[in-house]
């Protein structure tokens, strides 16, 4: 399997409204410290987030020697078990947030013709106050071949953004692609995401009994504060060891 240093990662609450925006908010974190103690690059391409410091979808970029192969087994529906720092009664509350972790493509793999796509620029939105951009800066973008519709609205710069996007699409119809030989239109990022329901879990972080349990190679992980703070990489490769065996 080709290598892939940079991989375009996707993070979405799923069931438990602010909870679960907050526990997005929490992986970002989390990969972030991971990315930063391997001294890999981050960059954010989009985001849409809620004032209480929650996050309803972002998109990232990871840059680092063999960051697929490292994070592709990242990919799946994600569940917490907490008390909510809104929670009065200290009941336990059960949320989830769905990733997604696509290979970015080099210019030489995706070609993507002008005439294929439709460009619309926006103002940026969400929250942020006095810093969001209120020039048209905002890009969306539509490949019109397949209907794949992908965003950008971090950078001040519209050219910046139209970049980032672009980015984003070239991944995601590489994705298509590879999906296309397993049979299964957009069966990858599809299988990935999952509806994010409480059920459908690959990892579930529960901080009453201080551990992380990835049900796929069936080991838990204890201190769960450290691993929040980026602390994963056994974790992961753990996890890397399985997708290697499985090819």
């Amino acid at each position: 399997m080709q290598q892939y240093n940079a991989v375009i990662m996707e993070i979405r609450a799923g069931v438990g409204g602010d909870e679960a925006a907050l526990f997005a908010a929490d992986l970002l974190r989390m990969y972030t410290r991971y990315v930063q103690n391997k001294g890999w690059k981050l960059e954010i391409l989009d985001s849409n987030t809620i004032g209480i410091g929650g996050i309803k979808s972002i998109t990232i970029e990871i840059v680092g020697e063999g960051a697929y192969d490292k994070l592709r087994g990242e990919a799946g529906v994600h569940r917490v078990q907490r008390v909510p720092e809104t929670e009065k009664s200290g009941r336990v509350h059960t949320s989830t947030a769905s990733v997604a972790v696509l290979p970015k493509p080099n210019k030489t793999q995706i070609d993507i013709r002008p005439n294929d796509i439709r460009t619309e620029t926006c103002k940026a939105s969400g929250a942020g106050g006095q810093y969001i951009n209120k020039r048209m800066s905002a890009i969306r973008i539509v490949h019109i071949p397949t209907g794949i519709a992908v965003t950008s609205q971090t950078e001040r710069s519209l050219n910046q953004n139209r970049e980032n996007a672009m980015g984003i699409l070239a991944a995601r119809l590489l994705e298509k692609e590879m999906s296309a030989l397993q049979k299964e239109i957009g069966g990858a990022r599809k299988a990935q995401i999952g509806t994010a329901m409480r059920e459908e879990k690959m990892r579930t972080y529960n901080f009453p009994q201080d551990r992380v349990t990835d049900h796929r190679i069936e080991k838990s992980f204890y201190g769960i504060e450290m691993i929040m703070d980026g602390k994963i990489d056994k974790m992961i490769d753990k996890v890397s060891e399985l997708f290697k065996e499985q090819g």
